[in-house]
């Protein structure tokens, strides 16, 4: 998408939308080795769109993939031509895809209205399910949780707010990715400014709920005229390696056409672009227009990347959207 776009638990009960800032860096990692990622591998379409008129049917996209119990766990977002809302899907080894159930719709009650509660990222956090997704006008960020990914329970409000008057982020905050790192749980996400720049940011946490953004946002800006991402960045996934912070993150050029690109970090902060163009760019025709939205695993120096794609140059929707995976693989840098 765009923006790259039950019983309340008690934690969820007490949200609050104050803007807090600090700086910080993410924790010191081992002395970094110069390496380089390389795609090993590309699938075909592992999670294709639903029957006409099902939930799912337009546009499959935005996975975000974990192991738990025993078994993957893929929460992706459904697209009908109207409503954005998010499901899940099981697989035993990460290829094979069984949909399960629709989880979130949006509440047109609430702060979320009713176009979109989907583009979210999942974490498996003190033995729970917690889902940050994307909602509301302007956009922002908002927690479910679930003990068992079938009853789940939303917050009040959002957990991310928008910025103030003149921020980077001032109109719209989405495309949460979460990970964690030492005594901190930190969320990657995109602001958009008043001048519909859409760029990178992070926010770090203790507890998935209160948030405190880096005071020096955003982390990473659009790219030169010409490239591949100088319409906006969206979409991140961090992980490391190798002593490094690593982000593959969708990038927006002129003529809507998305492109995945790579960069690296010491810090998780001061991140530097790898390579001078796009690193991962589909190929085949039903990716031919559109990469986005990764979704990462990292094991022994191998990366599972799942991801959305399309075949539809359309800066959100209507991509004809399916879900691919392809690998990485480190190796020495020339």
């Amino acid at each position: 998408m765009r923006y790259s776009l039950c019983v309340v638990a008690p934690a969820l009960a007490v949200l609050s939308a104050c803007g807090r800032y600090a700086d910080f860096t993410l924790p010191a990692l081992q002395p970094a080795k110069e390496v380089t990622y390389k795609v090993a591998s590309v699938s075909p379409p592992l999670l294709t769109r639903g029957a006409p008129g099902a939930w799912d049917s337009v546009d499959v996209l935005n996975p975000s993939v974990l192991a738990w119990r025993g078994k993957y766990i893929n929460f992706y977002s459904g697209f009908d031509g109207h409503t954005w809302r998010t499901g899940i899907a099981t697989s035993p080894d990460g290829l094979r895809w069984e949909k399960s159930r629709q989880i979130l719709t949006p509440n047109p009650s609430t702060w979320e209205g009713d176009y979109i509660a989907a583009n979210g990222a999942a974490l498996v956090f003190h033995g729970r399910l917690f889902y940050w997704y994307q909602a509301g006008q302007p956009p922002r960020i908002g927690l479910a949780q679930s003990a068992d990914g079938v009853s789940w329970s939303k917050g009040e409000r959002p957990v991310l707010e928008t910025g103030p008057r003149g921020s980077w982020d001032e109109r719209g905050v989405a495309d949460p990715y979460v990970v964690s790192f030492g005594d901190f749980l930190y969320m990657y996400y995109l602001g958009q400014d008043r001048a519909h720049r859409q760029m990178l940011g992070v926010a770090r946490s203790r507890d998935g709920v209160e948030w405190t953004k880096l005071r020096g946002n955003p982390v990473l800006e659009p790219g030169a005229p010409g490239q591949f991402d100088e319409r906006g960045l969206g979409e991140p996934a961090v992980w490391t390696a190798s002593g490094w912070y690593w982000m593959l993150y969708t990038g927006r050029d002129a003529h809507e056409q998305r492109r995945i690109g790579l960069a690296r970090s010491r810090d998780g902060v001061h991140w530097n672009r790898v390579g001078k163009g796009s690193f991962f760019a589909g190929g085949d025709q039903w990716n031919s227009q559109v990469v986005c939205d990764p979704s990462v695993i990292e094991r022994a120096g191998e990366v599972r990347v799942w991801y959305g794609g399309g075949n539809q140059p359309h800066p959100d929707q209507n991509i004809d959207g399916q879900i691919g995976l392809f690998t990485l693989t480190l190796e020495s840098a020339r």
